[in-house]
Parts: C-alpha cells; structure tokens; sequence
C-alpha cells in the first residue's frame, strides 16, 4: 500500500503502524536473531545486538532499565521519564510505560505483552540514540543455580567433574526426573531420611524363605532386613556383612536433593519403586522375572496390581550363562509395555556376552568407568555393552561412588553413606538418566530412550579394551536432545515456487520431515527465500505439525527493502520432529507483488 504521508523520522514515503495495540494482539514471541535489528532505528543507528534485547538467551525482554545523566530533567522526575518513555514507544511504534524508580535513580520501564526481539531492538535504539541517555540494558532473568545445597554434593565427582564425570548438573535445568517411576529390582529398601521422599510402593518377591531371610514368603514389603552371610554360606569360605545394595543403587537414582544433607540424585524427581528380589546369596530367576513384569505394569498372579507402574527398570545385579528364553521374555514384555530395562554388564573382567542379563536383548547394557574415564577394572566389556557410566574404583575410597547405605553389619542400623564400585554403581547412572530422559519427553518409546543416550553419548576420557559401547554417557546433551532436540545439520527443502497474491489470500508451503523421532530443536533453522517488491508488507509463519505457530515476521510499514532472503532461528524443542511442517506468508498491503521461490528447516 503506498501513502503520500511520510514516517517521523523523513523516511522513504510508506505507511506508519498507527494501533501500538492492534500489533502486540498480531505478534508472536518468537523472532530471528537477524531480527535483531531496529526496524525503524534513527538514521544510521548501529544494529541492535541480542545481549540488549533478551532477558536470558532466546527471550525477549519484557522492561528495559535507563539511565540518564545526571543533568536530564527524566533522572529525578518520574513524570519526565513516563512521558520520555510514552515519546519513544510512540517513536518505535511500540508500548512504553514507565513502571518505577530502581534504588540507583535509573528508571524501569514496561515493553508491554510479550513483545519480539524486533520490537525491543526498535525501542533500545530510540534509546540509545537520546544523549541524555546514559545507558538502556534489559531488565535480565535470573534463576537459581542448578548446583544442589547437599552437605556430600561435592564428593560426587560422578556427576558433575569435567574429566569422567557424567555433566548431570546441565540436565537439571531442564528436567529432574518428575513423573517417571523407576524400579530398582535389588535386595529391597532400609529406610533412609536422604531417600524416603522419592520412595513409593514396592514388592517383596522372594518366595524362598531360607533367600528372604525375613520369616516369610512374598509379601507387600520391600524392606530389606540385611543379606549378610555366615563362613560357608553362599558358596564362600568366609562370611560376608550386608551390603544394602539396593538401597545404595536408589540414592544414586533419585536421592532427595536441595534437601541440605547427604547425596543429590541424578533424576531427584523422580520416585523409586523398591522390588526385592535379591536375599541370602542371591536371588532367583523366577523371582526376578515376575518382578520385571509386575514393576513394568504386567500382571502376576497372587500379586495385587502395581499401582506405581516403572517407566525405567534398574537391574544391577547377574550371573553367568546365556539369556534365557524366560527371562528374556519377561524383559520383552516389559519393553513393549513402555518401560527402559537397564542392566549392568558384570564385574569380572570379561566379556559380557557370558553375563546374564547383560546379554539379553532389548536391555541397555551398561560398563563401568574409573575417575579418569578408563574401563573400570573390574567392569565387563564386549560389543553387547551399550554405553558406559562412572561406576568408580575404591582402591582410593573417594574414587568410588558415594551413596545412600545403613551402618548395620547384619541388620539395620543408622543410616550413612558409603563408597562403593561396580557395574552396579554404574547402572543407576543410565537408569537415573534414562528417568531424566523419559520426563523430558514423556512420548518416547525404550528404544528411543536407548538411542538418545548413545547418540549423544561423548568419547571415552580413557581407555578401554574390549569395547565400552557408544562411549560415556552425557546426561546434559542427551537430555538436551530429547528436550528441544539438537542440531545434525540435516535439511529438508522445498523448491516449489507459490506466488503471494498482493494484498490476498494467505499461501502455505510444505515440507513433509519422517523419520527423525523426538522432538525438533531449540535451534530450528528455518531458510526463507521470498522476492517481494516490498517485504515490509508481509508477515511470515511458520506452522508446526500439530497447528502451532511461530511468527518469524511481522509487517513493518518503516521496512521498505525488497525480498526476504535469511533464515530464521525457532525454538521448537515443544513440537514433533516428524509430520508436515507449513510455511504461511500473507501480504498485507496493495500495490507490492511477490513470490516464495523456496523455503528449507535445518535440524
């Protein structure tokens, strides 16, 4: 639409936004980094870089803070700063109000709803172009550090250290855990203050009285009453104190965190389901195959149903031999109910293809690290291993894992902590990432749980022989991925041209993406090649597979220039990867013609 009148600031003779309100209902939160850039800045005003337009990365600012110099009439009288504020929304075509007086005499002011990068890049350089403005900077978001208040925290080097350590804290600002149950098939649950939060309903499934050791049969009471064994028993030629193994396992998966003691967990919001299975010297298949169908939501029978069915199920336990047609049955059955089965890969130093369940199908195998990121000494190895986790080595007791245990030699005493080693440690590493995974993503099957974790899984600081899988495993990006998905540099284009009717109808272009799984990206790009004769007339959607919308521009009456040829950056890390994605382009003006030539999304 072409108009004799002229913009306020004598450029070239085109149509000004009147209805500041109309255009904050039009526009949408999300805007191009390129879009950075003042559309109606002062002439020759610098760009607008995003470190002054955002309140953290990725989102607009929604209030700047100013400064005026001390001899500007706007540093002392609010009334001067509201009508300065009124003169330069109105200069920007957006929404200014003075909101108060900060303690350091500069003035908060108020952007308005939701505005874009665009709108607050216009109005920082009307700002920025005021000499009696000393400085505009965006009011910026804070949040609390992801760094738990734990009294042990720092001991846990398995999670946090650069070298070998599993980098949980970049995952928790995205997710801990809620929602996911996770069963830990062990020797039961001492009570502990560190876990007793994140514990629900569980199952005692040892039928053997002589295994179970606590005067009864299979009951609804996962209490673990010690596994301690006497000179002879078990096989062994001396005796052996409780382990409390599986209260150990738990801690490591989902610890309560933030709690000012103890351990953090890895997924401390998730809950743990404690199964027991394993007593006096061990514990039976049979048992232990009812306890993975019944954790997983399947039915037993004489068991009442489970009423906290385990998205991710902990297996850090094993004996020699093949998989059996039984128990790989049971793991089957778990599989296709939706629930992640992970297992260690054995302590003997050898290949796990003679451990069972590490060499059962549709589990994912997991190897143990040293501090250094080395093949732990003692861990299993082997092309059945699917990734590897920090599982320690105590020949240095802090080198080990630490975690939640009881004191007890026999039976329960207080609780403590305690550092142990193990493909048994290593495990709940997985699981408790696994549980972080599955609560980012919810719509994730096992198998895209497994693959998520060995994609982005990152090269072993150390050796190992024999093979450790897709190397060590990395809760931040992997948690990343499944979140906001992450970038391959894969592109889907379309070629085909459409032609944008002048002042019309809107036009939409396909592009169909199959086969990827999980979420797209927090950094979608999104390549728009688009000759128009006036580009300030248009605005430009992009449509996810599911209907929702993403602004990448808005009509401009000051944006005289010709074509839209960039490429825009969407977090789309809400939206399905895989189905039909649309771009929509309207021209919302006469006298302009225009075509899309073609348009791409790189993921």
């Amino acid at each position: 639409m072409r108009t004799s009148s002229s913009s306020s600031r004598g450029s070239s003779p085109r149509r000004k936004l009147i209805s500041v309100a109309a255009l904050s209902v039009a526009l949408l939160t999300t805007a191009s980094a390129q879009a950075a850039v003042a559309q109606d800045a002062p002439s020759g005003a610098p760009a607008v870089p995003a470190a002054r337009t955002e309140a953290a990365p990725g989102t607009p600012a929604e209030r700047l803070i100013v400064g005026y110099k001390s001899g500007a009439a706007e540093a002392k009288s609010d009334k001067a700063a509201a009508a300065d504020a009124a003169a330069k929304g109105e200069k920007a075509g957006e929404d200014v109000g003075f909101r108060r007086r900060l303690g350091t005499g500069a003035a908060l002011v108020d952007l308005g709803a939701k505005p874009t990068t665009a709108d607050v890049a216009d109005v920082v350089a009307e700002y920025q172009a005021d000499p009696q403005v000393a400085y505009v900077v965006p009011d910026r978001l804070n949040k609390p550090l992801a760094t738990p208040n734990d009294t042990e925290y720092g001991k846990q080097w398995d999670l946090f250290e650069s070298t070998a350590g599993m980098r949980v804290p970049g995952a928790w600002d995205l997710t801990t855990g809620s929602g996911v149950t996770v069963a830990v098939i062990d020797t039961g649950y001492v009570t502990h203050s560190d876990l007793a939060a994140n514990i629900v309903g569980g199952y005692d499934f040892i039928s053997d009285t002589a295994v179970s050791v606590d005067g009864d049969g299979r009951d609804s009471n996962p209490a673990d009453p010690g596994d301690w064994y006497a000179a002879g028993e078990c096989g062994q030629a001396t005796g052996g104190s409780s382990s409390w193994h599986g209260t150990h396992v738990a801690g490591t998966i989902a610890a309560a965190t933030n709690n000012g003691k103890g351990v953090a967990g890895i997924a401390y919001g998730a809950k743990i389901s404690p199964v027991r299975v394993l007593g006096k010297c061990g514990g039976y298949d049979s048992d232990i195959i009812d306890a993975i169908t019944w954790a997983s939501g399947g039915t037993v029978s004489g068991v009442p149903a489970n009423a906290d069915v385990a998205k991710v199920i902990n297996m850090s336990l094993g004996g020699g031999g093949a998989c059996s047609t039984a128990t790989q049955s049971a793991i089957n059955g778990a599989v296709g109910r939706g629930t992640t089965v992970v297992v260690a890969a054995g302590n003997e130093n050898r290949n796990a293809a003679n451990s069972s369940p590490a060499n059962c199908g549709n589990v994912i195998t997991v190897a143990a690290t040293d501090r250094s990121g080395n093949r732990a000494s003692y861990s299993n190895y082997g092309t059945i291993v699917d990734i590897a986790a920090p599982g320690g080595e105590t020949a240095t007791a802090a080198n080990g894992i630490l975690s939640t245990l009881n004191s007890g030699t026999r039976t329960p005493s207080t609780e403590n902590y305690a550092y142990y080693q193990g493909t048994s440690m290593a495990t709940p590493h997985i699981a408790g990432l696994a549980a972080l995974v599955k609560s980012a993503n919810p719509a994730l099957t096992p198998a895209q749980v497994e693959s998520a974790i060995k994609s982005n899984a990152r090269a072993l600081p150390g050796t190992c022989s024999g093979g450790c899988g897709a190397g060590l495993a990395d809760a931040a990006k992997t948690v990343q991925a499944v979140k906001g998905g992450t970038s391959t540099g894969s592109t889907y284009a379309s070629t085909t041209a459409v032609a944008i009717p002048d002042n019309g109808s809107t036009v939409e272009s396909p592009i169909t993406v199959s086969g990827r799984g999980g979420n797209a990206p927090s950094g979608l790009r999104v390549g728009v090649d688009i000759t128009h004769t006036y580009r300030g007339d248009l605005v430009v959607d992009l449509v996810a597979p599911d209907g929702s919308v993403y602004r990448l521009k808005s009509a401009s009456g000051s944006d005289s220039a010709d074509d839209v040829v960039t490429t825009y950056t969407v977090d789309a890390s809400g939206e399905t990867a895989d189905g039909t994605w649309r771009l929509r382009v309207r021209d919302t003006a006469s006298y302009d013609t225009g075509r899309l030539n073609g348009w791409q999304l790189t993921f």
